[in-house]
């Protein structure tokens, strides 16, 4: 016996002991859920402490109570006080306690894991706990059927020192197990037995020994290794924790035993224990691999029909790669799950509060909703679904029905318009995140007297770049407008009129026709006022004809001159004015696009 490892043997079991004894005490204070009542939903719990204590004085209170006494305990200290102890007959009876306390302890483990399951649904949560947990059960067995294996290899050796006893001759007769008992050191009879004997027990026990005829089978190994006669705790340990490990991994295949069937029971356990436990270890480690690589092998899947497909319908290059690009995308997004789906299986409450954590902030980032109340924003995140375009993708074209609003996240649009076609006209307007596309679904949807049938969208846009955002259906846009009255307001209306595109397009167009019909205006007032000043250096005089204010001073020149002078300044004059306006080239007058005014939701809050 070692003292020291006694010592902390009897401290660790003491300390466990505690806390074993402390489950026990839970167990008379814990509810359980009476069988009778689980006809429908999770039963009845039952808290009467009367009931509690009397089933579980019924059930497992006499298991756990025998596991918890401190036998073991007993025992050590009985050697460690230093009287006389028959140290062969403790051997026996720890290892009868062990068969009493430690294997009822072990199996007790299986019902508390079962009930857990019940409470919890499953023992674990992830798939990594799991083979965690089946990878602490193997290394567990390990350490037991190593253990198992030096206990047995020291009653094998004991069983050889009993045959020899046989044939020797000790002073006393029948004595000789007697004296193999360590408890009978410091005698004179031991010691003169021992010297008389002790080469034939070190040469027919030793198995590399020609005289020796005992066959140890399964224990040969820890013999040959001394491991047995070893006073190194850690050696002996993680040695018989190596023998457990690796004959559980063969499933035993390198156990050669003899015809004791105690050594045959051993390796069939060994075997059937290394068989279970690997197939549990590995299957959960193999779910816990597949977990992993589930997503991948879907998106592989997914991937792999579409290019069969696009190949069968002998689709254009182009096309085939704006697929695969979008497949990538949203492959990136979302790592392959369904998100709407996912959160509509879960109760509308909940639906509600994810709804606003996720599309809260983005929803007041668009200066629409920026000012909105609590009750409407909700009612619009939680119609808002996820929408993703790759770069290059035409989300509407010009003149097609616009059926969704989007609510742009992150990334970068293109928004054109031509005026449905007309010959020099060109709009082109860029969106980012916080704007919104889409805006003729709103004038739709806040109009009582609007048809059914779309309206048709006056913009092409185009994305840039990868687009995140939000979408929001007709139908739901419609719905949301009919129920909430918040949307009726003046205050809407400048803000809708301010980040439409369209109101921005009719607005910059109105401004530059306005701008161009005033210069044409004034050059024109200047045009007609450099006329009116040219005609005013002359008047009109008696006759009818037209004389030059300058000339009016030459009274005392002969009139037939004057009439010469005058009728050739005014032949200059106009033929100077017929050469000007005949190098002007004549043009139909100007016309200017006019563009329609956009026509806007009704904001009357009395409609």
């Amino acid at each position: 016996m070692e003292p020291k490892l006694g010592s902390a043997f009897t401290t660790l079991r003491t300390a466990f002991d505690l806390f074993y004894l402390i489950h026990m005490i839970f167990q008379f204070h814990t509810a359980y859920i009476a069988p009778s009542s689980r006809v429908f939903g999770r039963g009845e719990l039952v808290v009467d402490p009367a009931m509690i204590a009397r089933r579980y004085l019924r059930h497992h209170f006499i298991v756990d109570f025998l596991s918890v006494l401190p036998v073991p305990q007993l025992m050590v200290w009985s050697f460690l006080s230093g009287g006389y102890v028959d140290v062969l007959s403790l051997k026996d009876a720890m290892q009868v306690n062990m068969l009493l306390q430690f294997f009822p302890r072990f199996f007790r483990v299986f019902p508390l894991i079962s009930e857990l399951k019940k409470i919890a649904g499953v023992f674990a949560e992830s798939t990594l706990a799991g083979a965690a947990y089946y990878l602490f059960w193997y290394m567990f067995c390990s350490h037991i059927i190593g253990a198992a294996w030096y206990v047995f290899t020291v009653e094998d050796y004991i069983f050889c020192w009993k045959e020899i006893c046989s044939e020797t001759e000790p002073p006393t007769s029948g004595a000789c197990e007697i004296l193999l008992d360590c408890g009978s050191t410091g005698y004179q009879v031991f010691d003169d037995w021992k010297r008389a004997n002790k080469e034939i027990f070190d040469d027919k026990c030793n198995p590399n020994s020609l005289n020796s005829e005992f066959n140890f089978g399964i224990y040969l190994q820890a013999i040959e290794s001394e491991i047995h006669t070893s006073k190194n705790f850690f050696s002996k340990f993680f040695y018989c924790f190596w023998f457990g490990l690796q004959n559980l991994s063969t499933l035993g295949q390198g156990l050669k035993t003899t015809t004791s069937p105690k050594e045959v029971i051993f390796s069939i356990a060994v075997g059937v224990a290394g068989l279970v436990l690997l197939a549990l270890l590995i299957g959960n480690m193999q779910t816990y691999l597949t977990s992993l690589t589930v997503r991948l092998e879907e998106m592989r899947i997914k991937r792999r029909d579409s290019e069969q497909w696009m190949h069968h319908r002998w689709l254009p290059q182009d096309l085939r790669e704006r697929v695969r690009r979008y497949e990538h995308f949203k492959w990136l997004e979302t790592r392959g799950v369904d998100e709407e789906s996912l959160v509509q299986s879960l109760p509308k409450d909940l639906r509600r509060d994810i709804k606003r954590h996720l599309c809260l902030n983005l929803v007041r980032r668009v200066p629409l909703f920026a000012n909105m109340d609590e009750r409407l924003l909700d009612a619009i995140c939680e119609r808002l679904k996820p929408s993703l375009c790759t770069e290059g993708t035409c989300v509407v074209r010009e003149g097609d029905p616009v059926d969704e609003m989007l609510l742009i996240i992150r990334g970068r649009l293109e928004s054109v318009t031509t005026d449905g076609g007309r010959t020099g006209f060109y709009n082109r307007g860029l969106l980012k995140e916080g704007d919104f596309c889409g805006e003729e679904l709103l004038t739709w949807a806040l109009d009582p007297k609007s048809s059914t049938n779309l309206p048709l969208s006056t913009r092409t846009v185009r994305a840039l770049a990868e687009v995140e955002a939000f979408a929001l259906k007709a139908e739901e846009l419609k719905f949301v407008a009919g129920q909430f009255r918040r949307l009726h307001s003046r205050q809407v209306q400048h803000t809708f009129r301010f980040y439409s595109q369209q109101w921005r397009t009719w607005a910059a167009c109105f401004i530059q026709a306005t701008w161009r019909r005033r210069s044409i205006r004034k050059k024109q007032a200047e045009q007609r006022l450099k006329e009116v000043r040219e005609r005013s250096d002359y008047r009109e005089v008696g006759n009818g004809s037209l004389v030059d204010q300058r000339d009016v001073d030459f009274g005392d020149a002969p009139s037939r001159l004057r009439a010469t002078v005058m009728a050739s300044r005014f032949a200059a004059n106009a033929l100077r004015g017929h050469r000007r306006r005949a190098s002007v080239p004549t043009s139909p007058p100007r016309r200017f696009l006019n563009l329609q005014k956009p026509s806007e939701p009704d904001f009357n809050t009395d409609n």
